[in-house]
């Protein structure tokens, strides 16, 4: 009686452990059959979207490397700067901020840009969600410092008076 006790145990065990193995498969994705466990292929995850808003047509897919498409869009604003061209530093505190002129990422801050004389819409984006923008005129040959201070959109704290 205790033996059979015991091998009644030891079945039950071992098909319960059947049981969890195959509903473990089937939650993996795998096709269960009474006798075998076959793995099928796990989908590949989706590529993470990494877009940049407003960037120019012909620039390159910002998914490959960011700082790619940043130096591709400095150039492009450096090609038409020609002989008058103007120097613009940029400076953002805290540094290392996403640099955008007129819509378009050209790289993070600390910069140097050399640019066509005109009106520039320079914003600037914090890790932090810490933003800044300013309206900069530049004249032909001319060297002007930018520097920003990032102030964040949504405030820390809030007081109720």
């Amino acid at each position: 009686m205790k033996v059979s006790l015991h091998v009644s145990v030891a079945i039950a065990l071992i098909v319960g452990m059947g049981l969890c193995a195959q509903l473990d498969a089937q939650m993996q994705g795998a096709t269960v059959s009474a006798t075998t466990v076959t793995e099928q292929p796990a989908a590949a995850p989706p590529k993470a979207d990494v877009s940049v808003r407003n960037a120019p047509v012909g620039t390159r897919d910002v998914a490959t490397n960011p700082d790619e498409v940043y130096a591709t869009n400095r150039k492009a604003l450096e090609q038409r700067a020609g002989k008058d061209a103007a120097k613009l530093l940029l400076r953002s505190a805290p540094s290392e901020a996403l640099i955008y002129i007129d819509g378009t990422p050209v790289g993070r801050a600390p910069l140097l840009l050399i640019v066509p004389p005109g009106k520039y819409k320079v914003e600037m984006r914090g890790p932090r969600e810490g933003v800044a923008e300013r309206l900069v005129g530049l004249l032909p040959n001319e060297t002007q410092q930018v520097a920003l201070t990032l102030v964040l959109k949504y405030p820390g704290k809030i007081s109720v008076r």
